[in-house]
């Protein structure tokens, strides 16, 4: 699973693309708000503990973004003011406008966790309609050896998280499309003779997850975090060793994996870029990265 000890300082990240990102999430909000925000009736709790713990951890950690006045939260980059006090009529919404994460909740129903609620604006090919309600060997169907390898450990995991020991990991991915809104794409068997050895530095993206894992200390449930972080491939070459890693990575994908991340329309020419950037010819490279 790749997991590792989170630091409460370290919860939530804010960059330099914040202002352009929260509002693409404004946007996404407005005019697909069917597509980005869901939650169950049981959630409802835990969406405002999610609003709860936000409000008191944001204006602490990142006071130069945010300011704490009264009931309300001031977003000093937006010009927002935030209900956080007393009743408020969509704490997830407002949540998932505050920060550059995506926010997924898991509760225990019927004796195992379940996607509850989420929004969900930037979305590695997947639809949060399509995996609300469904436990996490349902919402990791699709992923191959998913059920076999991993479906136990995670569940057993994260039946053991508590509140005070949050974790995160690193996801990574490869796109050959810069949107970070992206609800479809698995699965794709074609080639694109578009994408080639010259231009596939400037075509084909590396989309890396930063995800954290907490209980919530007042309902129990589960807050999974995603923060998408993307480059195009032409960003490591200046850095061959990285270049070369990622190669000797998605040389030792199995055929099934490379299909479900998307990779095979664009795989021999990200290849042959990389190389390029490493030094390496396609016919030796693998050899020397072992």
């Amino acid at each position: 699973m790749g997991l590792m000890a989170l630091k409460p300082a370290d919860w939530i990240e804010i960059d330099g693309n914040y202002a352009s990102e929260i509002a693409l999430r404004d946007r996404l909000l407005a005019e697909r708000r069917d597509d980005v925000l869901a939650m169950r009736p049981e959630a409802a709790e835990a969406c405002r503990e999610v609003l709860d713990q936000l409000a008191g951890f944001l204006p602490e950690r990142f006071p130069e973004h945010f300011r704490r006045t009264g009931p309300e939260l001031l977003n000093h980059v937006t010009g927002d003011r935030w209900p956080v006090e007393g009743e408020v009529a969509d704490p997830l919404e407002i949540a998932g406008r505050l920060v550059q994460e995506d926010l997924c909740i898991l509760q225990e129903v019927d004796g195992e966790l379940r996607l509850t609620a989420g929004v969900l604006c930037f979305p590695n090919r997947w639809r949060l309609a399509d995996k609300l309600g469904l436990p996490m060997v349902g919402i990791h169907a699709p992923v191959p050896a998913y059920a076999e390898r991993l479906g136990r450990p995670v569940d057993r995991f994260l039946g053991l998280l508590t509140p005070d020991r949050p974790v995160w990991r690193l996801n990574w991915s490869l796109t050959d499309d810069s949107t970070l809104f992206q609800p479809v794409g698995h699965g794709r068997r074609d080639t694109d003779p578009s994408i080639t050895a010259e231009n596939a530095g400037a075509r084909v993206f590396l989309r890396v997850e930063r995800q954290t894992l907490r209980r919530l200390p007042r309902t129990g449930a589960v807050l999974f975090t995603i923060r998408t972080h993307q480059r195009p491939i032409g960003a490591l070459a200046d850095r061959p060793l990285e270049a070369a890693r990622l190669a000797s990575a998605v040389r030792a994908l199995p055929d099934d994996t490379a299909r479900y991340k998307s990779i095979t329309p664009f795989r021999s020419a990200l290849l042959a870029c990389l190389d390029r950037m490493t030094g390496a010819s396609a016919g030796g490279s693998a050899q020397r990265l072992r």
